[in-house]
């Protein structure tokens, strides 16, 4: 028997690497390069469309501590984000291509799994499936999962931001800092004056939009919001967002007094390309290029990826999947990743592992471990399967979700300190014992 995995993203790879250690084979079907949806350009797995950002590498946030967790259980993306990782303050950001190509090479290396390159157009609901094909699940699939759960409201739209090349930019005019001075001074850091910011501002309001031929109707997540949908709501809220300017102080002046800041991230290994944070678009390309020169430093900013809008597709997890990730209705089929209501790459990827040790605790015949609401893993589960839920919308790493302490800390960051090493020492106890009862020999991080 060999379990079906359809989509070779984050979570889908990390669902064919965990079967593998547990001596169980898989059937991962791709349909890249033969087929590419709008955003994706690589014929590498794992590929990341919208930003090379992991979000923060800190425990005492709640993704990094879900990066912890996941690293409990091996996790082929905390893995190769180790080995390709750039500079980015107290984030966690990556080379784009060298993290991609790792956990390819990873997957095509792993004798338990067959890759097929093929677009999949049909499932069986009868044999073990792992549908993870993310928020670009192509038309035709799309059709089929919607048969199968007995609903079309699966799409709603997201954003990329654009990249510049580092040598265009104008270092007369912008400063090297992280917030608050927390870790190295890594990204890039466009202050404007008043009468600066309301000139983009003005011009970024009344910027054309390109045309969303896709859908009907754009039903935006609030985390990957366009920048100039975000603008739209008040001449101050991008101020408030990814503009904020406090915290990060000129070294030429040694203030932080700027009306607002553009911070620009690194996205290559050697830095020579950076994105601006914040910046997902669905502008077109010429008015892109018109409105993000006013920002200063990038009036001669050479683009080489301007910000696209793209698909995101999801199901009403709440009323369709169990807190194993496996449907109700059909409790061979699973979902995994974005796909499932989880946003973010981390989210998506720490979905896979849970799909996957489910499933092979199924397979093997021992119980699946249950969702802990004391950790970010099993608190996301939980959320994505609460059938209370009647609003459903994505879900990010947060605390929000996370049970809280019995007792009472009053610092927030000492707080989520000890939620985290709580959290930590309850996933180690539990990854091991799942690892034990199936005869598996765990990770070496456990």
């Amino acid at each position: 028997m060999k379990v079906k995995i359809i989509g070779a993203g984050l979570a889908g790879c990390e669902v064919a690497l965990q079967l593998a250690r547990f001596g169980i084979a898989s059937v991962l079907y791709e349909m890249k390069p033969v087929k590419f949806s709008p955003a994706h350009h690589s014929e590498n797995f794992a590929e990341l469309v919208c930003s090379n950002s992991l979000k923060a590498d800190r425990i005492e946030n709640a993704c990094g501590l879900l990066k912890a967790e996941m690293r409990c259980y091996g996790s082929v993306m905390t893995e190769a984000a180790d080995v390709s990782r750039v500079p980015a303050g107290g984030a966690l950001a990556v080379d784009r291509d060298m993290f991609s190509k790792y956990i390819t090479d990873k997957v095509r290396n792993e004798p338990l799994i067959e890759v097929v390159t093929a677009e999949v157009t049909d499932i069986d609901p009868d044999e073990y499936t792992i549908i993870a094909t993310g928020p670009l699940t192509s038309d035709v699939l799309s059709e089929k999962i919607a048969g199968l759960t007995g609903t079309d409201e699966l799409s709603f739209y997201d954003a990329a931001a654009p990249i510049v090349t580092e040598e265009s930019i104008d270092k007369s005019k912008v400063f090297r800092a992280a917030r608050y001075g927390r870790g190295t001074a890594d990204y890039i850091n466009c202050p404007m004056t008043r009468e600066e910011y309301e000139a983009f501002y003005n011009a970024l309001v009344t910027a054309e939009t390109a045309p969303l031929k896709e859908f009907e109707k754009a039903n935006v997540f609030e985390g990957c919001m366009p920048v100039e949908v975000m603008a739209k709501r008040g001449f101050e809220t991008l101020t408030f967002g990814p503009l904020k300017p406090v915290g990060l102080i000129d070294p030429k002046t040694g203030k932080d007094d700027a009306f607002a800041v553009v911070q620009l991230r690194q996205d290559d290994f050697e830095g020579t390309l950076y994105n601006l944070v914040g910046f997902q678009t669905n502008l077109r390309w010429g008015e892109q290029k018109r409105v993000f020169s006013m920002i200063p430093g990038l009036e001669n900013a050479e683009f080489v990826k301007y910000g696209v809008m793209h698909r995101n597709t999801f199901i009403n997890s709440p009323k369709l999947l169990d807190r194993f990730f496996a449907m109700r209705k059909y409790p061979k089929l699973y979902f995994a990743g974005q796909i499932t209501g989880v946003e973010g790459y981390v989210e998506s990827a720490a979905g896979g592992i849970a799909a996957a040790v489910n499933l092979a605790c199924r397979i093997r015949g021992t119980a699946p471990p249950e969702p802990d609401r004391r950790t970010v893993m099993g608190a996301l589960a939980l959320y994505i399967s609460d059938s209370a839920n009647t609003k459903f919308q994505p879900m990010n790493a947060n605390f929000g979700i996370v049970e809280g302490l019995s007792e009472r800390v009053r610092k927030k960051q000492e707080r989520y300190l000890k939620i985290a090493e709580r959290s930590l020492e309850i996933t180690r106890k539990v990854a091991a014992a799942v690892y034990e009862s199936a005869g598996v020999k765990p990770p070496e991080t456990v």
